[in-house]
């Protein structure tokens, strides 16, 4: 068993995204870590297609699923693939292939080199990316998006009483996230098993794995816990992004306090595999709205 990998969960129309997240890991994966990408087994063609089969190692979705003895597979099958691709990914360190892993999803890119060191302690630790999210939040309050918090905060206190846990919320995303196989056992052991629950019961639109994967840590510490700030610079939306690019962030300056970058898929479209879904009057509507924000962050 490896200390640390890197994983990505993908599907097909994530598949130009992912090609852009392998090609920026094969240039900056100082320490040459395992990168393991998962898919639905259907998916293998086309990724070998688009991806070649050098530079990680495949995964079937399948083979994560079964690794519960307690997964409900039919449940899996009949499951939207946004709700199923967040527990998946929180079932990875299941195939016991590493001690910890850092979970990335298919809009990101490294920006620069990292090593196991950026993930690791020198104890062999793994880092906990653990904050309040005031920097977005005040962001957004300050452009009028004041939904941001309220939906976000909402969301936390939710899984938190989960754990009866009280105090300030704290948020464990955006991603790539550091998670511990220790931390994901001590959450089945100590409430799932005690519940007669599976994970695949657990995580719901409501109740995210990020947000569980931090208050189970809380709650029953099956790691030391040290903080570390996000990782990413993640553009969670279109006008944060032209926002911060009109004030000058470059990745070459970004590259001074992180890792990578995040593109969120859900308005970076350019790089979405298939045909649209929507749609065009509705993607027409979308791009006016979209330069819309674009004049705004000028004002």
């Amino acid at each position: 068993m490896k200390d640390f990998v890197l994983y990505c969960k993908s599907y097909s129309r994530d598949f130009l995204r992912l090609k852009r997240l392998l090609e920026s890991i094969n240039q900056f994966n100082a320490d040459h870590l395992d990168f393991y990408i998962s898919t639905p087994s259907a998916d293998k063609g086309l990724l070998e297609e688009i991806l070649g089969q050098d530079g990680y190692i495949w995964i079937a979705d399948e083979d994560i699923v079964v690794a519960n003895p307690n997964a409900d597979f039919s449940k899996y099958q009949a499951m939207s693939g946004g709700l199923s691709q967040q527990i998946i990914k929180s079932e990875f360190w299941r195939l016991g292939l590493a001690e910890n892993y850092l979970c990335l999803d298919s809009d990101s890119l490294f920006i620069r080199n990292f090593y196991k060191s950026d993930f690791l302690s020198n104890d062999g630790v793994p880092y906990t990316v653990l904050h309040q999210n005031k920097e977005l939040f005040q962001l957004a309050t300050d452009r009028g998006h004041e939904k941001v918090e309220r939906g976000l905060r909402i969301e936390a206190e939710r899984v938190k009483g989960l754990f009866d846990r009280k105090g300030p919320n704290f948020y464990c995303a955006p991603s790539p996230f550091i998670w511990s196989a220790r931390v994901w056992m001590s959450l089945d052991t100590e409430y799932l098993q005690s519940k007669s629950m599976s994970v695949w019961d657990f995580i719901t639109p409501e109740y995210p794995e990020t947000l569980i994967y931090g208050e189970a840590l809380l709650k029953y510490r099956a790691i030391p816990l040290i903080a570390i700030e996000p990782l990413f610079r993640t553009y969670h939306y279109d006008w944060q992004y032209f926002l911060m690019k009109r004030l000058g962030e470059t990745k070459a300056k970004l590259a001074q306090n992180y890792l990578g970058i995040i593109y969120q898929s859900a308005w970076e479209s350019e790089l979405t595999l298939g045909q649209p879904q929507k749609s065009l009057i509705s993607r027409l509507l979308k791009s006016i709205k979209r330069f819309g924000r674009y004049i705004q962050s000028y004002f």
